[in-house]
């Protein structure tokens, strides 16, 4: 039998902290703790000791450990990241500020905008004088004295963390170096943060804001991956700590440390890679990505089996979301395409001062949570809606270790929810499971109507603690026809680090026209970049591991300043392989706006990402089973459908096999989650294990039995119409 290799992903969401542990024969173990917000480090070793112990492993045998985190997002967010100082070029030391100034989104049409507060103020912006054109040419040199002045002025106004943007480093990083060697002498204590480090691309105002948004977060998240490296250390395991990247690639924690704004998205970006994992597995080119969590939920594409990537991202906004203005930082460096909003099944109801019912943002988080849980939380949420719906059992909450209070549901839905609406609690839960739809619905028509795609041509797969309860009705405002249910869907995301391979993003930026490209220089411009790239996986990367060489270019119509970004190929650059770049651009501009211009185009950025392949656990096999889906079914209980109390069966997904098919309603259950199979849908298990959702024909639909409760005589819309 060969060596035992043990793989573990962990997960940090606002609720709960969710660690996969699976190895190289086969076996998989899913642990679900509440997150310890007040420290996320003592947390997830709490899940690490349970993993292994259920696991009956030891900590050296531990090969790989991949961690996503919630923790970027959060300090962004909540304005609680390190104090900063900045460091530009004399002239534009307001350049950053004056970007602020403009209304974007929304606010474009408010004439009471007043900007948001910036990352820094004005008084913690250093000058210094030196210049570069934008050829990479030095019209003036640095003065290192000059450096070290402005290194000194920002340190003695308190600075934590230092941002250098010089005006155009990208092209010629020479002086930022200087400036970086002069800033670790003179404030060894001080994080230092350098554009042409962290992401070398033109445009300044975008490329100021992800560096100091790196610098903004960096400290705080080096503090924390080092905790938990010497936690992980403490109990025996060696392996590297390693870091999800907003892209849906891997990295060390050493270069989280120094790049962390690759780690903006991080949690979210793991659940699309499971996503895409599913997708190539299954054979189904485009998905639609749902996770749902405890906090919040997330949506993104998947087409032809990859994640959509943007470089168009704003963090720090009321709404995360890709390739839209809307409030927040843009952020250069690459992110899968993802929108997200503040829905989850901690999120709140409430009747506002007009007399509406609202969800969310606001969140219970894990600590005191949803009325339901017993620990101090006395406000409605989603879940204690979806208990008092009958989706979820109180008894089997993360397969039994958390039993729910079902009456301490009814009671805060009664008094904060169905009295000042006029309602009773079974209507009332029900306008909040509705609303919460409507609410998710928004992050879906961001990554699909909003980018020109038609969510029908999609499945939707759902994932996250409660999405496997709401992913139906929320597939019916979309006409979306299938919906796909992943084994152990309330840890996806964890599961989605472990498929997930160790790579780095970069890029260089030389406009030029496409016509007149020469093949020499670009060539020598991604060779330059693969070299980067293989120095940065040396460290990881055997004789014998596979690495992945991918190239791109972003083209541009000549008077646009919107890029595409095209794959360019294999093979050697020559002419014929940049005229297909060039028609492929034309192509996809094509279809995504709906005419051709004659006009000439541009190359604007090369774009190369390497990746180190890495070892994968073991896969599941699967054989058909006989189709009796009654061997899994554990009884009946009441839940409530378009009104009705109808009498449920429920099976435990656990026992259910390929081939097994269940005609709704009908409630599956399974430790990390609970999936609803509405009334008019069938559920059948595929070889992969996957539960597929889709509406009955007539001649296949059953009347379900009405239970002892009697129907809703009053609904939200009743009271509010």
């Amino acid at each position: 039998m060969s060596v035992r290799r043990i793989f573990i992903g962990v997960d940090i969401g606002g609720t709960f902290t969710d660690l996969v542990l699976a190895d190289n024969r086969g076996a998989i173990h899913n642990i679900k703790t509440l997150t310890t917000t007040d420290d996320p480090v003592r947390g997830v070793m709490t899940a690490v000791r349970q993993g292994l112990d259920e696991a009956e492993a030891a900590a050296a045998e531990v090969t790989r450990f991949v961690h996503a985190t919630t923790l970027p997002t959060n300090l962004v967010l909540e304005r609680k990241g390190a104090k900063l100082g900045l460091i530009a070029t004399a002239g534009f030391g307001d350049l950053f500020h004056i970007g602020k100034q403009h209304a974007i989104g929304p606010d474009r049409f408010n004439l009471s905008y007043t900007p948001p507060p910036p990352l820094l103020p004005r008084s913690m912006v250093a000058e210094v004088g030196e210049r570069v054109n934008a050829a990479g040419a030095v019209l003036r040199p640095i003065d290192r004295a000059d450096a070290e002045r402005a290194v000194r002025l920002l340190v003695d106004r308190g600075a934590e963390a230092i941002a250098v943007c010089l005006l155009n480093s990208y092209a010629n990083p020479v002086h930022e170096a200087a400036i970086g060697e002069v800033a670790r002498m003179v404030a060894p204590d001080a994080y230092i943060c350098l554009s042409s480090e962290v992401w070398p691309e033109f445009q300044e105002y975008e490329r100021a804001a992800t560096t100091l948004i790196s610098a903004y977060i960096g400290p705080t998240l080096a503090n924390y991956v080092g905790r938990l490296e010497d936690a992980l250390r403490g109990i025996g395991i060696d392996a590297e700590l390693q870091i999800m990247q907003s892209s849906g690639a891997v990295m060390g924690a050493a270069m989280a440390a120094r790049k962390a704004a690759y780690a903006i998205e991080s949690g979210p970006a793991a659940g699309v890679m499971a996503a895409a994992h599913l997708a190539r597995e299954a054979g189904r080119p485009g998905l639609v990505s749902f996770d749902m969590g405890g906090t919040t939920a997330k949506a993104g594409l998947v087409v032809d089996g990859e994640p959509r990537i943007t470089h168009q991202f704003r963090a720090g906004g009321g709404t995360s979301a890709a390739g839209r203005a809307d409030a927040g930082e843009p952020i250069k460096v690459p992110v899968i395409d993802l929108a997200e909003v503040g829905a989850g099944g901690g999120s709140i109801a409430r009747v506002d001062t007009g007399g509406f019912l609202r969800v969310g943002p606001q969140s219970a988080s894990s600590y005191p949570g949803p009325a339901c849980y017993g620990l101090g939380g006395t406000l409605p949420t989603v879940t204690d809606a979806n208990v008092v719906l009958g989706y979820i059992n109180p008894g089997y909450f993360a397969g039994g270790s958390m039993t729910l209070d079902a009456e301490a549901s009814r009671r805060a839905i009664e008094e904060h929810v169905a009295r000042p609406l006029g309602l009773d609690v079974v209507a009332a839960a029900r306008g909040i499971h509705a609303l919460a739809n409507t609410a998710m619905a928004a992050a879906i028509r961001v990554v699909t109507l909003q980018r020109g795609i038609d969510p029908r041509d999609h499945a939707l797969v759902a994932s996250g603690g409660a999405g496997p309860i709401h992913a139906v009705k929320l597939a019916e405002l979309f006409g979306i026809g299938t919906v796909i249910i992943p084994p152990s869907p309330g840890v996806r995301s964890a599961w989605g680090l472990l498929i997930s391979d160790l790579a780095h993003d970069f890029v260089a930026t030389a406009i030029m026209p496409a016509t007149a490209a020469d093949p020499v220089r670009i060539a020598g411009l991604f060779a330059g970049l693969e070299d980067k790239g293989r120095q940065a996986l040396a460290h990881a990367a055997s004789a014998e591991t596979r690495i992945i060489v991918q190239r791109s270019i972003d083209v541009r119509l000549a008077h646009q300043h919107q890029e595409i970004t095209i794959p360019l190929g294999d093979g050697a650059i020559d002419g014929e392989l940049l005229a297909r770049a060039e028609a492929d651009f034309r192509t996809v501009y094509a279809r995504t706006f709906g005419v051709r211009p004659k006009e000439a185009c541009q190359f604007v950025n090369f774009r190369l990402r390497i990746s180190a392949v890495v070892e994968k656990p073991a896969p599941v096999v699967r054989a058909w089973g006989d189709g009796a889906a009654d061997r899994a079914r554990r009884g009946v209980r009441p839940a409530w459908f378009e009104g009705r109390s109808l009498a449920t069966p429920v099976y435990d997904r656990i026992l259910l096999e390929p081939g097994d098919r269940i005609l709704g309603p009908a409630i599956i259950e399974e430790p990390d989650s609970s999936t609803i199979c509405p009334d008019g849908y069938r559920a059948s298990v595929d070889l992969h294990g996957n539960l597929l959702i889709s509406p009955v024909r007539a001649d296949e639909a059953a009347g379900p039995e009405d239970s002892d409760e009697a129907p809703v005589d009053r609904t939200l819309h009743d009271a509010l119409c």
